[in-house]
């Protein structure tokens, strides 16, 4: 076969899907809305999904997809649950089921489950309006009766892409519903690359005893044995109610025992370096790792929102970088050493 049929095969297979998906996109309509709002009053069940075939692996993927992004729901294999597993489906809970044809045997076993039991909400996902499927759903979302792409019309293409491209399109809807966010997303991937990209200054952040706090009316031979202790290479310097006033780095005290004799003797609040660069602790780390790297330091004290005069930790570059948030931010980090 040449390159070119190749390439002229591919081309109408893409462009058979993306033909199917704007038929789709027109089909959206007031029983989009009603799905979507089902699943979204679905607060004390479980959302439960399920097909055969190729419609069982796009169901896999609105399940995966549900879940990460603030829709408890999982998988229901069909075949399975005619042999027992038709009792993980329980009362208030919701269930879904795609099917093409919406005549599969292996559903229909689910069907008459969901249909005996009033408190069981089912959604129909399918292309055929006389189906056993759409007419037994409480809620129903024809799909575009469109060509699959490839000979003969038989191999499930065009009509599994809309099948996950409408996951995709509740999913998402039902994100936006709730203010689903990014941090959000954070808490269900906590080992994922983005998990890491969104690691905030609060994670990472040093606080309690740990901190490095002195009061600014400390003597520096007293303070030296709290920066020596504390290992941090920092002194975060407060006044008496609390509020911090300035800041004290490793890099400082050369320069302070090279100015003053006796500086042993020198009250911090002489010789400290005033209104320190704070960062918010919900901010990302990435954020943090930037301001750094543009200003040429080490470490910012963290505040809460609205408090920033409050110090209630702080961020190392070290810190940052053992998180392993990616090799973009270690750059940053190179080039600062490489500054200094």
């Amino acid at each position: 076969m040449q390159k070119k049929n190749i390439k002229k095969i591919a081309k109408e297979v893409i462009n058979f899907e993306l033909l199917a998906l704007r038929n789709l996109s027109n089909n959206i309509n007031d029983s989009f809305v009603k799905v979507v709002q089902l699943i979204l009053s679905c607060k004390k069940g479980k959302i439960i999904i399920s097909g055969v075939g190729k419609s069982g692996i796009i169901a896999r993927k609105w399940a995966a997809t549900f879940a990460s992004t603030g829709t408890p729901s999982f998988f229901l294999d069909a075949s399975n649950a005619s042999h027992g597993d038709m009792g993980q489906i329980s009362s208030n809970d919701l269930v879904i089921l795609i099917s093409n044809s919406g005549e599969s045997n292996e559903l229909k076993n689910i069907i008459q489950y969901t249909s005996r039991n009033k408190n069981i909400k089912l959604i129909g996902i399918t292309s055929k309006k006389d189906s056993i499927l759409f007419k037994n759903s409480d809620v129903s979302f024809l799909m575009p009766n469109i060509r699959e792409a490839g000979p003969e019309n038989i191999v499930p293409t065009s009509s599994t892409i809309n099948q996950l491209a409408l996951g995709d399109a509740i999913a998402i809807s039902c994100m936006n519903y709730k203010n689903f966010t990014k941090y959000d997303f954070k808490k269900f991937h906590p080992s994922g690359t983005l998990s890491i990209k969104l690691k905030t200054v609060g994670d990472l952040m040093i606080k309690g005893k740990k901190l490095p706090i002195v009061n600014e009316n400390m003597k520096m031979k007293r303070a030296l044995g709290v920066i020596s202790n504390k290992k941090l290479g920092v002194l975060i310097i407060k006044k008496n109610n609390g509020y911090t006033s300035g800041i004290i780095t490793d890099g400082d005290l050369k320069r302070i025992a090279q100015k003053y004799d006796k500086f042993e003797e020198l009250k911090l609040k002489k010789i400290m370096k005033k209104n320190p660069v704070t960062i918010r602790e919900d901010a990302l780390a990435a954020s943090a790792l930037s301001i750094m790297n543009n200003m040429k330091i080490t470490s910012l004290c963290v505040h809460k929102k609205n408090k920033i005069k409050k110090t209630i930790g702080l961020i190392h570059m070290h810190d940052i970088l053992r998180s392993n948030i990616n090799w973009y931010l270690w750059s940053l980090y190179c080039r600062l050493f490489y500054y200094y």
